[in-house]
């Protein structure tokens, strides 16, 4: 399976904007944005005239990286939130995060979406009791996810029980159990991500 290898800082100096990628040190002095505020390259100091093509881009880029997402995997997700009822952004970013890695990640599990990718993929969690490690795996409400007891002895999880976590009013979770559930699809106005959808339905609309 294809996936993003090089350096996870570089593609928040090229967004201008934190994507929260590595988890403590986005919030750290060591953030390469705090330290370097400019595009990465030998360009990337220099003054550029942006389009409105270049603006949609931007912002379909910045969303990919926020959900940790190539460009296939990305518009295939679009093309699904398109054949749905409503508005295609919302549908859009709804999807976006009911994947199984941002749920985890938004119950307060990992402290990245790339680590909640890494933690799924390396099968510490169960949705209903059973099996679940394809982080792109659409969590419907209802739905219960859990830490596998097996892992529930890992330093990483028995961190976390002694954690308040804050999570959004679309999930729950047992902290001591280490599970939480989906209790409903997220409304446009409870997810936080600062992207503006409506860029990225004109950039795939052209």
């Amino acid at each position: 399976m294809a996936r993003y290898t090089d350096a996870s800082c570089k593609l928040c100096r090229r967004e201008a904007q934190k994507l929260f990628l590595k988890g403590d040190r986005c919030y750290s002095p060591r953030c390469a944005l705090e330290r370097r505020a400019y595009p990465p390259g030998q360009h990337g100091q220099g003054r550029k005239k942006t389009s409105d093509y270049g603006v949609q881009l931007r912002e379909k880029q910045k969303a990919k990286r926020f959900y940790g997402m190539l460009e296939k995997q990305f518009h295939n997700t679009f093309l699904k939130a398109a054949k749905k009822k409503g508005i295609t952004g919302d549908n859009l970013l709804i999807m976006l995060e009911t994947r199984l890695d941002n749920v985890v990640f938004r119950m307060g599990f990992a402290s990245s979406r790339k680590e909640a990718r890494q933690l799924v993929n390396h099968g510490h969690f169960t949705i209903n009791g059973k099996k679940a490690d394809i982080p792109s795996m659409q969590v419907v409400p209802g739905s219960v996810v859990a830490v596998k007891k097996r892992s529930h002895k890992s330093p990483k999880f028995e961190e976390i029980k002694d954690m308040q976590i804050s999570v959004p009013a679309w999930i729950s979770v047992n902290v001591s159990n280490l599970e939480g559930t989906v209790l409903a699809l997220p409304r446009r106005e409870e997810i936080d991500t600062p992207i503006s959808e409506h860029l990225i339905v004109e950039l795939y609309s052209k």
